[in-house]
């Protein structure tokens, strides 16, 4: 859908009035990278046929590293290794351009590690949900709470079977799992990620919230993580600049297309 230009003139207005930019991004931000964004069951069988019949919210679940490792670090080992690869679309320059002149904070639910690859700073960012990035013990009662880098982690993937090939990541000879929230989830080491949650709240104690403008991007309502955090600040006086091509209501200033065409719009009209 072309976007509208009174709303490319009311975003680009906004942004050039604001004193601080947050930015919230969803699945959906990674999909002009190339990324798939897994909505619905259909969607998720596109990306993963061998999986067909398990939701993503089946998978994505951390009984599989216990039950069955290899297939567990065959979709996670085949995400990390298409995250590393994935060259971020220009939609992230642009908010980077924008984040060069705003007080910026970065909040998504994204585990892809996109927004320091495109040049925000660690220090800058709040991944709710965790990330692909980080490892973990399966069992941080019994092995020891220590969230590590997973730089040095290669997983080789049997993409048709979803299937690690070799072996499985692991430390002091235990395997081990990517620090990421999951379903049904009771292990997730959340430390790095209530870090960041810290220095998003010392961020906000300096934010002007009537001048604040919240560019949201591919946060969908089915997990709402993303969403409820740019509603809570758009009732709080906040502006909010939605896209999302499926469900950019409830906004101030609503883009029903992709994050890369909403924001090369909006830049070439500042």
């Amino acid at each position: 859908m072309v976007t509208k230009q009174e709303n490319v003139e009311r975003a680009a207005e906004a942004l050039a009035n604001a004193s601080a930019l947050l930015i919230t991004a969803g699945a959906g931000m990674g999909v002009d990278s190339g990324l798939p964004d897994f909505r619905g069951n259909n969607g998720f069988w596109n990306a993963y046929p061998a999986l067909h019949g398990y939701p993503f919210s089946a998978m994505a679940n951390p009984e599989w590293f216990t039950k069955d490792p290899t297939r567990a670090w065959g979709f996670y080992g085949h995400r990390l290794n298409l995250y590393r690869d994935v060259t971020p679309h220009m939609g992230f320059s642009i908010l980077k351009s924008f984040a060069n002149r705003l007080q910026t904070f970065v909040f998504t639910s994204n585990v892809d590690g996109q927004f320091q690859k495109a040049g925000f700073l660690e220090e800058q960012i709040c991944e709710c949900h965790g990330s692909i990035h980080w490892l973990q013990h399966l069992s941080p009662n019994q092995h020891g709470s220590e969230i590590w880098s997973a730089q040095e982690v290669e997983v080789e993937v049997n993409e048709e079977e979803v299937r690690a090939i070799g072996q499985l990541p692991s430390k002091d000879g235990r395997l081990v799992r990517p620090n990421i929230l999951m379903f049904g989830d009771w292990s997730w080491l959340s430390e790095r990620t209530d870090a960041q949650h810290e220095r998003m709240n010392s961020w906000f104690q300096n934010v002007d919230v009537s001048s604040l403008v919240v560019i949201e991007s591919g946060a969908g309502t089915a997990i709402p993580s993303v969403r409820n955090v740019s509603d809570r600040l758009r009732a709080a006086g906040a502006t909010l600049i939605r896209i999302n091509p499926r469900e950019s209501q409830g906004a101030d200033i609503p883009f029903a297309c992709g994050a890369e065409q909403a924001l090369r719009a909006i830049q070439e009209a500042g």
